[in-house]
C-alpha cells in the first residue's frame, strides 16, 4: 500500500468515526462538483475541525476569505448560535452561486451572507461597515494575497480571535526561499507576518490525508 493511499485510509477510517457528513454536506459537495467547481474543498475531518474551534471560541461573528462551493461555510456556520453571522467572499459570481443554494439547503441562508468580488476590495467596503470583531476567520483564498488577508483578519478581529491560514505546505514548497511562485512567495510572507507581528501568536502544523501532504497556520490575536 502506497503512503498516500495509506494516509487516505486513516482520514476515511477517522470521518466515519468522528465527523459523518450529511444530505446538505453530500450534496454541497455533489453540486460543487456537478457545475465544474474544483475539487479543493476542505475534507470532512478539516471541516469538523473549523467547526470545533469555532465552537471552543464561542464564535457568535466568523469571516471566511475564499468560499468555492460553501462547504466549509455550512460546517462552520453550524456552530454558530441564531443570531449568529458568518460572511464568506468569493471572487467568482458562479462559485458564490453554487454555494448560496448548497448554503440555503442547509438551512443556513439567514446567518451566512456571501459577497462577490475580489476579497481585498470587499474587506474595506466590509470594515467600513464597523462590523462586530470577528471571532474567527477562515482564509482559504488565492495564496498569493495570504498577507494581506492576515493583516486584514487582524484588523477585523478582537484579542482573543483565531486567525486560520489553509493550505500553507504548498506540498513542502514553502521552505524554498528562492521559489518565484506566487503561492509560495504569497504564504511565505503570511508565515513570516505571524511569526513577526506583535499581536499574534501562532503555529503551523503540517498535515496528510485525503488532500495530500498539506497543513495550516494557526494564529491568536494578542491584546
Amino acid at each position: 500500500m502506497s503512503g498516500s493511499q495509506l494516509w487516505e485510509d486513516v482520514d476515511d477510517y477517522f470521518i466515519s468515526h468522528l465527523s459523518p457528513d450529511d444530505d446538505a454536506l453530500r450534496a454541497a459537495l455533489r453540486d460543487s462538483e456537478a457545475a465544474g467547481l474544483p475539487s479543493i474543498a476542505v475534507t470532512a475531518a478539516q471541516g469538523k475541525f473549523l467547526q470545533l474551534l469555532a465552537q471552543v471560541q464561542g464564535a457568535r461573528n466568523i469571516l471566511e476569505i475564499g468560499t468555492l462551493g460553501g462547504y466549509s461555510t455550512i460546517w462552520m456556520a453550524r456552530a454558530l448560535p441564531e443570531d449568529g453571522r458568518l460572511v464568506s467572499l468569493e471572487y467568482s459570481a458562479k462559485h458564490a452561486d453554487v454555494a448560496t443554494r448548497n448554503i440555503a439547503r442547509a438551512g443556513l441562508e439567514r446567518i451566512v451572507e456571501v459577497r462577490v468580488g475580489p476579497a481585498l476590495e470587499s474587506l474595506p467596503k466590509l470594515a467600513d461597515e464597523n462590523p462586530a470583531p470577528f471571532d474567527l476567520v477562515f482564509i482559504d483564498a488565492d495564496k498569493a494575497n495570504n498577507a494581506h488577508y492576515v493583516e486584514w483578519a487582524l484588523r477585523l478581529s478582537r484579542a482573543g480571535s483565531l486567525i486560520v491560514v489553509d493550505n500553507v505546505v504548498r506540498g513542502g514548497r514553502v521552505t524554498d526561499a528562492g521559489s518565484t511562485d506566487p503561492d509560495v512567495v504569497g504564504t511565505r510572507a503570511a508565515i513570516e507576518l505571524i511569526a513577526g507581528h506583535p499581536r499574534l501568536s501562532g503555529t503551523a502544523l503540517q498535515t496528510v490525508g485525503g488532500k495530500g501532504h498539506d497543513g495550516f497556520a494557526l494564529a491568536r490575536v494578542l491584546g
